[in-house]
């Protein structure tokens, strides 16, 4: 009988890559995944140090596994072990704390495994296959924690990277999602000292991903405007057909003097100027950000510098956070605290913002034939949006090339989709659709034959 096993992951697209890639190891050495309220042998935590928020859920999930899993030796990895390591092996059922990424090879031997895997062979339970193309970061946002629990810049060899996404491709994954601590410094651990032609960037990791064969699409993860180059641009716009016309540039504010208290390396002009190019270069892409509101300091005129930044740049979507202090980061020491009432106050105006940019989008759309990835499929009776029909339909749900999420509603009486009789829809595979429709929080699309356009 095998030794079971059981992994939990908090945080971001990072963490969920590294608990796949160790519990793929494990795999390789004979553990297999518990399954429900089956006690498990074995119990790997991913931990997020983020926020003091993430530390708090970090330490809940060790203590929930504990009790559910008495038995179990619990091993903690992640940003919340690196900095917090003497804390974490004081929880209850932990054996080990891995501080560094670095160990995971030496993690998954001690546990029996002979081939440490340097990749993916598919990512389980997931439509979109997230592949770690580097790690580290050398800026230090005042407010950001993870410079210091992840300073070193390291980047995986392209062969590597090229032939994980090969097999997920494999596997049956038709998106791949390009993710790192700091994506757009993707090669810059190996250009020091280097010639300027002998430079590798990310724009070189698109074009060779773009060669290999296979029915798939690539999406970049979070990446700083300043990263956005003229090159990386250019790859994109020449293979509409492969990377989706959408970027998640990180803006945090759009105030100017906010930047300079976060240490941010650059202005809204550049930032500004690097959507521009984005969009003189695509066709309708999506724009997404990040920002937080209520930093140290932040007055009303800063925050509608901020309202007003947004509205040029044009979002389709806005992660909307309310500053929180990381201990140990310098804006946790900074005065002028904002309010928590006013900080929230500030999130739902921005709120009202971005629903009201992504409808606008979201309506530009009506029209254009798009690609689909189906994530989600059920039947339901056909009684929507005025329409009141017998019989069942099915309604399948996924997310669009521009990272819009959409509905595809096929009458399963004669396979059609708001009236017409398209090939076969799957779960987990790329459909063409047309957009009919559109609301605030989605896209209504019928499928079609002809070739993407993308």
């Amino acid at each position: 009988m095998s030794a079971k096993l059981r992994v939990a992951t908090l945080g971001c697209k990072v963490n969920q890559y590294e608990t796949e890639l160790v519990r793929q190891g494990l795999h390789r050495a004979g553990y297999s995944d518990c399954q429900a309220a089956e006690p498990a042998d074995v119990c790997i935590v991913n931990t997020c140090t983020v926020t003091s928020e993430g530390d708090a859920k970090s330490r809940q999930v060790v203590r929930r596994l504990h009790r559910d899993n008495p038995h179990a030796r619990i091993v903690v990895m992640g940003c919340y072990a690196t900095r917090a390591p003497d804390e974490v092996a004081r929880l209850p059922g932990v054996v080990e704390v891995i501080e560094d990424k670095r160990e995971l090879p030496d993690l998954m031997s001690r546990f029996g495994v002979i081939d440490v895997p340097t990749g993916l062979d598919g990512f389980s339970g997931r439509h979109r296959a997230y592949v770690k193309v580097q790690d580290g970061c050398l800026l230090r946002c005042s407010y950001c924690i993870i410079p210091h629990v992840r300073p070193k810049l390291s980047s995986r060899p392209l062969e590597h990277i090229t032939a994980e996404v090969q097999r997920l491709v494999d596997s049956g994954h038709r998106e791949v999602v390009l993710t790192g601590i700091h994506l757009g410094h993707y090669g810059v651990d190996w250009n020091r000292n280097q010639p300027r032609e002998r430079w590798v960037r990310l724009a070189h990791l698109l074009r060779e991903l773009c060669g290999l064969p296979g029915d798939f699409r690539i999406r970049l993860s979070s990446i700083e405007a300043t990263e956005v180059t003229r090159e990386l641009i250019s790859v994109m716009a020449e293979n509409p057909r492969r990377i989706v016309p959408h970027l998640h540039l990180c803006l945090q504010s759009g105030s100017d003097s906010v930047l300079r208290r976060m240490r941010r390396r650059w202005g809204t002009k550049m930032f500004l100027d690097r959507c521009r190019l984005v969009r003189e270069a695509l066709d309708e892409p999506a724009i997404t950000t990040d920002v937080i509101v209520g930093f140290p300091g932040e007055t009303e005129d800063e925050f509608e510098q901020t309202l007003t930044t947004c509205r040029r740049a044009g979002f389709s979507k806005i992660h909307a956070f309310p500053f929180s202090p990381r201990r140990g980061t310098p804006a946790a020491e900074m005065s002028d605290q904002v309010p928590k009432s006013l900080r929230s106050e500030r999130v739902g105006r921005l709120g009202e913002l971005e629903n009201d940019l992504r409808q606008g989008y979201f309506q530009g759309l009506v029209g254009r034939r798009l690609q689909l990835l189906v994530e989600s499929s059920r039947p339901l009776v056909n009684i929507r949006r005025g329409h009141d029909s017998s019989g069942e339909s099915v309604l399948h749900r996924g997310t669009t090339c521009r990272y819009a999420p959409a509905e595809l509603n096929l009458d399963a009486g004669n396979g059609s989709s708001t009236a017409s009789t398209e090939s076969p829809v799957e779960t987990g595979q790329l459909t063409n659709v047309l957009v009919v429709d559109s609301d605030s929080e989605r896209l209504f699309v019928r499928s079609v034959n002809d070739s993407f356009i993308p």
